[in-house]
């Protein structure tokens, strides 16, 4: 199986003390700083914007995973890759094709990383996989966008396995993303997943690294036990 990452997402931790929870988290050993980006259409709620992500990429050197849910990525993606994102991820249902082969080439060219994001309701599209994958990830998003500490939905995991089955002969990301925690870390790992997106179940249980170490714990066991 496919080294597994934990990616904290700071939309749960606490904003009067970003640079503290960061270097909480790093230390602990997080594999990278996922930043949900909500702007109040595509998702109700609105979160963080290119200066914050100006401001954290002076305090880690962790990848920094942007996550736009948004209602026009075109407008806005670049002011984030300019801030110093390392990975773009942009939802299929608020663009286009067209656009997310442009994205993906401008990405690339500055030796970032795109992935294109899935609410769970919305279906692996069509034309994933039929020729040249232009994705570095694939994000499941397993709640609805928007806020922090919801329940993960279950129903998502076959639409994991669907990716990974996409993302088993290359270096595809399958990433899982909404109340991951450390009792269904190991289902979703199962499932192929090899990014978990851990909020509230990291910043919200008291001891930030403890929290972490547990999820971690859980990978490693399931790891072993699933079959190669």
């Amino acid at each position: 199986m496919k080294e597994v990452k934990i990616a904290p997402s700071i939309l749960a931790a606490d904003h009067a003390d970003l640079k503290g929870e960061i270097s909480r988290v790093e230390e602990a050993g997080a594999d990278m700083i996922h930043v949900d980006v909500a702007d109040g259409h595509f998702a109700p709620n609105i979160s963080l914007g290119p200066d914050t992500v100006r401001a954290i990429r002076k305090v880690t050197k962790l990848p920094l995973d942007i996550h736009l849910m948004i209602t026009n990525p075109e407008k806005f993606y670049e002011p984030f890759l300019s801030a110093g994102g390392d990975i773009i991820t942009v939802h299929a249902e608020s663009t286009s094709r067209s656009f997310l082969n442009k994205l993906s080439k401008e990405v690339h060219q500055k030796g970032k990383k795109v992935g294109l994001a899935l609410k769970p309701s919305t279906s692996l599209p069509y034309w994933l996989g039929k020729k040249t994958n232009p994705f570095d990830v694939i994000l499941v998003l397993s709640v609805n966008p928007g806020f922090p500490g919801q329940a993960f939905m279950p129903r998502v995991i076959p639409k994991v396995r669907k990716v990974a089955r996409l993302a088993d002969s290359g270096e595809l990301d399958v990433e899982v993303d909404g109340g991951v925690d450390q009792e269904n870390a190991s289902v979703i790992v199962e499932a192929g997943a090899s990014v978990l997106v851990a909020g509230a179940s990291i910043f919200r249980k008291g001891d930030v690294k403890s929290a972490l170490q547990d999820m971690r714990a859980v990978i490693q066991r399931t790891m072993r036990e699933v079959p190669a």
